[in-house]
């Protein structure tokens, strides 16, 4: 087997591919669609991959719009994710109508060069921006069998390696007691007394965590008029950490303890429960960083590397690469850009973000090759 001659046949396929990854990247953009309601865009890639031989799998994890196809039965399993949900009244402001696209091209172009000695998967995962399906999906068992998760998303710069946080939104709910605030008879029981008093007390708490975390949240409800005491009071936080074990066993209790305790001292009671999916840290895979490192330099490409302790944003990803081994880099379509703004969602539909995908489709081919 010769790699370098596999290498360059993906390149040609995908460069042959062109028309069809650019038209199906600009379908998605002009057709935006939320989180669990990608109806277009899943039928879509669907169709793309039955034309091409891979058996189709839809309804997956309890959504409609995540599907499993694939093709071929032995050798390494390689897994290439498509995310294609868009944002509300943004669009595809995060750049997944890339994504799909770069994924689709890399699962075609792999398995037409390899035949039988791997089998491709081209994996719709939906609701990145919401849910977080790959959370379910993962859940589940649909990474457990793999070899090999591959997935790049659209940034400012070819970036490599570092992580994401672990991530528990979580929401506290006080209960007291309602009555009128002049009533002589009835002083009730003050619930924002005690969200605040909470709130107050996350910040002397989060001195006392030895690894870096993130307590962050707003009251959503305070009460329903000024001359009533509230009876209830909620907040939502987000609460991060670098690592889903450190958040899981040492910040949430410690949290939560802080929560019982003020409602034992108010006279209150409280609730919490996770109001969005548990995302665990993202570990991008050494080896696979190294091979896709030497594929982008092998096609004209520098990649600038985080360093290890580089950690930003939380995604579904991290939950898939707990799993089985997985890469996650940036490509740059653009220079200066911030995700989820007008600018980002028009760099993603614009000429040469299309081109820039293609890039990214033989990257990640030239890295499954590699696992061969």
């Amino acid at each position: 087997m010769d790699k370098s001659l596999l290498k360059q046949r993906v390149i040609n396929i995908v460069d042959k591919m062109a028309p069809e990854l650019i038209e199906t990247s600009l379908f998605l953009h002009q057709n935006p669609e939320l989180g669990g309601h990608e109806y277009k865009a899943a039928a879509y890639l669907q169709a793309a991959a039955a034309r091409r031989g891979f058996s189709v799998q839809a309804n997956i994890s309890g959504y409609e719009t995540a599907f499993i196809s694939q093709k071929g039965t032995a050798g390494p399993k390689i897994a290439f994710l498509a995310e294609y949900d868009a944002l509300p009244e943004l669009g595809h402001a995060c750049g997944h109508n890339l994504i799909a696209a770069m994924s689709w091209g890399a699962a075609a172009a792999f398995t037409e060069v390899t035949g039988e000695m791997a089998t491709a998967y081209f994996i719709g995962c939906p609701a990145e921006e919401t849910t977080g399906a790959k959370v379910s999906m993962a859940a589940d068992g649909v990474f457990d069998h793999l070899t090999a998760a591959l997935i790049i998303h659209p940034d400012d710069t070819n970036y490599l390696g570092g992580s994401s946080y672990a991530s528990h939104p979580l929401a506290v709910t006080f209960q007291g007691c309602p009555a009128h605030v002049a009533s002589r008879s009835d002083k009730g029981v003050n619930a924002l007394d005690a969200l605040v008093m909470f709130y107050q007390g996350l910040k002397p708490l989060k001195q006392t965590f030895t690894e870096e975390t993130i307590l962050a949240g707003i009251i959503t409800k305070g009460g329903v008029a000024p001359n009533i005491v509230p009876g209830e009071a909620e907040a939502k936080f987000t609460i991060r950490a670098l690592s889903a074990h450190y958040l899981e066993n040492t910040v949430l209790p410690a949290v939560k303890r802080l929560a019982d305790g003020i409602a034992l001292a108010t006279n209150t009671t409280v609730t919490t429960r996770h109001y969005e999916p548990l995302y665990k840290e993202l570990l991008n895979d050494a080896t696979l960083m190294h091979y896709f490192a030497e594929n982008m330099t092998a096609l004209g490409e520098k990649v600038v590397y985080h360093s290890t302790d580089y950690t930003s944003g939380s995604t579904d990803v991290g939950n898939v690469s707990h799993c089985v081994p997985t890469i996650h880099p940036d490509i740059s379509i653009g220079l200066s850009l911030e995700a989820h703004t007008p600018q980002f969602a028009l760099a993603a539909g614009s000429e040469y973000a299309q081109q820039r995908l293609l890039i990214g489709a033989k990257a990640m081919a030239m890295t499954a090759i590699d696992l061969l």
